[in-house]
């Protein structure tokens, strides 16, 4: 059985944003319901271990919320801050724990970290993923994918060797070519980045998939399920966005089975 459980669920500005007082940010503030840190997923398996994906700046709450002291093992999809800004916190924690990290990243990913944080390789051995990694029966792929005005990130397949189960992450990713769809199709889930359900801003602007969009992809990948998540503040989880059978909006602290 294989547990994943969205500790962040949000954009890289997190809700409520700090400068906002929209109807959504006031809701998070006040009941919480909306409230999302930066997205990280966890992952509990017998063969992976205890995963991470991403470790963003929200890192300590996220590992308060799970009970966790430290992580077995982390995988990050690129060098954005809100996806490594709690590798600093995590590297100090392995100092104090007396034990070394365990990341995984693409090369350039790994280069972009060192540059920004030399230091935390001291703590964190960082191990190249561009060739594919393999924990018991899961086979685990990563690929380059568009981040539009942002750049790149990478998204992870993993697929169960013994079982066929196969299932996605691709939080920040937008106007993919056929080739970067490909690991997509025919999953039993899919976790999409989505920060707006319309965004209204110019496509060359952009860097992430809104709903609308996403919900045309589908039409052609065809998982069985999926997940959107890295959301901003225009998602409110309180409406009703009338999502297709098997389509969901990820929470804070929601957890699935596999």
């Amino acid at each position: 059985m294989t547990r994943l459980t969205f500790r962040g669920t949000a954009d890289s500005m997190g809700v409520p944003r700090v400068y906002c007082d929209c109807e959504v940010c006031n809701e998070a503030r006040l009941t919480g319901e909306n409230r999302r840190y930066r997205s990280v997923l966890q992952i509990e398996d017998e063969e992976l271990g205890q995963m991470w994906i991403d470790c963003g700046p929200d890192w300590g709450r996220q590992m308060e919320a799970a009970g966790v002291r430290a992580p077995e093992r982390m995988l990050i999809t690129h060098a954005h801050f809100d996806h490594i800004g709690g590798l600093v916190e995590w590297a100090d924690a392995c100092r104090w724990l007396e034990q070394r990290g365990d990341a995984y990243s693409p090369a350039e990913v790994i280069n972009e970290i060192n540059d920004r944080f030399p230091w935390v390789n001291r703590q964190i051995q960082f191990n190249k993923a561009d060739d594919g990694l393999t924990f018991g029966g899961w086979q685990v792929q990563t690929w380059k994918v568009c981040h539009g005005k942002n750049g790149y990130s990478y998204a992870y397949r993993f697929d169960h060797q013994g079982t066929g189960r196969s299932w996605a992450y691709c939080s920040d990713a937008i106007a993919l070519s056929e080739d970067e769809l490909k690991p997509l199709y025919g999953l039993d889930l899919l976790i999409l980045g989505t920060s707006f359900y319309e965004e209204p801003y110019p496509f060359e602007t952009r860097s992430v998939y809104d709903v609308k969009e996403a919900l045309v992809l589908l039409n052609d990948l065809r998982p069985a399920r999926t997940v959107f998540t890295h959301m901003s503040h225009d998602i409110d989880l309180r409406r009703d966005y009338v999502l297709p059978e098997g389509v969901e909006f990820a929470r804070t602290g929601m957890s699935i089975e596999l």
